[in-house]
């Protein structure tokens, strides 16, 4: 179809792929996009940047929501139903792309997609250059360029027909949600669901941790924060210990203990996750702090180091036992038959 320049829009060209259905949604606060898009550089190739089909879920951006990208809510506010379009933008509206990009593909891969964010002024972060972690993405954000976005608009909701996701809350709203997700999280456990428990737990600290990133670190609003942090990823690491994640557990742990090194509750807990991937002088260490910070959990250091010591205990036991029965029948000397001169 005809391509044509997007009304009261400077630097946008529209191309209609396949017609949607029925009139343009009537947009409102709050509404819900769900859409599939392409990003490809506007060179011969026409390469391609990102595919949210390949990475295998569709993308959703909420109206008014001051989303990173503000052509895109333009963009999508075009569409009908069902229509698939391809947008030409200049690039005065791609600049923000590889910041938006880099949030989309850690989601994708199960990441933070605030991870490593420093806490600067916006002023700041224009004039200094920090890597995004995929090079084709550093080189956008050196050289911001026309790019092209193909887009296909499956449906839009009015706010009072969906759960608003974590990320699309105010700070109030947020900050409302961590007591009914950590209550929540507190029931599913009292049902041995320790991964649906674990689940609300983790949503309750991504809502803190988003809030955090607009705080200056170690001040008081922070710290405050911080301290409806812990508990949370503390009962999250019960729930991966009673699932046999343990080496989640020794990220996060290790992770809570580089800010707070007097938490007992956290060495105990990484204690028992170094014990169960037999890291047993790494586990000895930790149950020994935690009987130096918190002499009441002492009894319970002490049961857990006895249950160490008769588990390293048998499994010396069944060591010998192993490679003696390989000595004996000559498997320790590759599957060759034993010498002359060797039982």
């Amino acid at each position: 179809m005809e391509e044509t320049y997007l009304l009261n829009v400077e630097g946008v060209k529209k191309k209609i792929l396949h017609g949607g259905q029925g009139e343009l949604p009537k947009l409102q606060d709050g509404s819900k996009f769900t859409f599939h898009f392409q990003t490809l550089k506007d060179d011969f190739e026409r390469t391609v940047i990102d595919d949210s089909r390949e990475a295998g879920m569709p993308m959703e951006i909420i109206v008014g929501k001051m989303f990173k990208l503000e052509i895109w809510e333009t963009l999508l506010s075009s569409m009908r139903i069902g229509e698939v379009a391809e947008f030409w933008c200049d690039a005065i509206h791609t600049g923000m792309y590889a910041l938006v990009s880099r949030g989309m593909r850690r989601i994708a891969e199960g990441r933070d997609p605030l991870e490593g964010q420093k806490h600067r002024c916006g002023m700041g972060n224009m004039f200094d250059y920090h890597s995004t972690g995929y090079e084709d993405l550093d080189e956008l954000q050196r050289t911001p360029q026309p790019l092209i976005f193909i887009m296909e608009l499956f449906r839009v909701e009015d706010p009072s027909a969906y759960k608003r996701d974590t990320w699309a809350m105010s700070k109030e709203e947020k900050l409302a949600a961590v007591p009914v997700l950590h209550s929540e999280g507190n029931r599913l456990v009292l049902r041995r669901e320790f991964a649906q428990a674990a689940a609300k737990y983790q949503e309750a600290v991504i809502c803190l941790r988003n809030l955090q990133a607009k705080e200056k670190p170690w001040e008081d609003g922070w710290l405050k924060l911080e301290s409806l942090v812990t508990p949370l990823v503390l009962n999250y690491c019960q729930c991966q210990l009673e699932l046999g994640e343990y080496y989640e557990v020794l990220e996060h742990t290790t992770e809570l203990l580089q800010k707070h090194n007097d938490n007992a509750k956290a060495y105990f807990k990484r204690a028992k996750a170094h014990a169960a991937v037999w890291n047993e002088r790494e586990a000895r260490e930790d149950f020994q702090r935690v009987a130096h910070l918190a002499p009441s959990m002492a009894a319970a250091v002490k049961k857990e180091l006895k249950q160490l010591g008769e588990k390293v205990r048998k499994k010396h036991v069944e060591d010998r036992k192993r490679y003696q029965g390989l000595f004996q029948s000559g498997q320790g000397l590759k599957g060759l038959p034993p010498k002359a001169g060797y039982s």
